[in-house]
């Protein structure tokens, strides 16, 4: 699921492979939600922050998911959900640990330098943004979570952003 790859949503389908392929969408997106969180946490968010964040990623990854021919309840068992909260969580996420990193003014090469391992949230988000851009779907996190990454926008104007968008429904 990268974007260099030129991963297209592919006709929705019934089979048994076209479940696992959307699992691994579900567990490809929760990492874009991941990194928003790691900001929410290197900018010291409190627990209200971080759980609207958490709800509204979650909310926007399944659009995405659904738009690609997912079953919903996908997002809403342990690929979507579970990997989701595990993934926010968890010290030892590597794409928390980005975001953590990016809210503390460190530069996306800078960590990628320090990093032995791979942040999968990195290139998920770059591929999900095409996804979406094929399949009209509006993705605010990862938008933010791009101009983060690679167009120097400040997490906290990000996240100022982010806030500032109008109420609505997430559905």
């Amino acid at each position: 699921f990268q974007a260099e790859d030129g991963i297209r949503a592919q006709p929705r389908s019934r089979g048994l492979g076209d479940v696992y392929k959307r699992q691994e969408l579900a567990g490809a997106l929760k990492n874009i939600v991941a990194l928003g969180a790691g900001i929410g946490y290197g900018m010291d968010a409190g627990e209200n922050a971080k759980a609207s964040f958490i709800t509204r990623g979650l909310a926007e990854i399944t659009r995405l998911g659904i738009a690609a021919g997912a079953d919903p309840l996908t997002f809403a068992g342990l690929a979507g959900l579970g990997d989701v909260a595990a993934t926010c969580s968890s010290r030892l996420s590597r794409n928390r640990f980005v975001g953590e990193q990016l809210a503390k003014g460190h530069s996306w090469s800078d960590i990628r330098a320090s990093m032995d391992n791979v942040a999968e949230g990195v290139n998920a988000t770059r591929a999900a943004l095409i996804m979406a851009k094929d399949l009209g779907v509006e993705m605010p996190i990862a938008e933010m979570a791009s101009r983060v990454l690679f167009e120097e926008l400040s997490p906290q104007k990000a996240m100022a952003e982010l806030m500032a968008r109008p109420a609505r429904s997430e559905w």
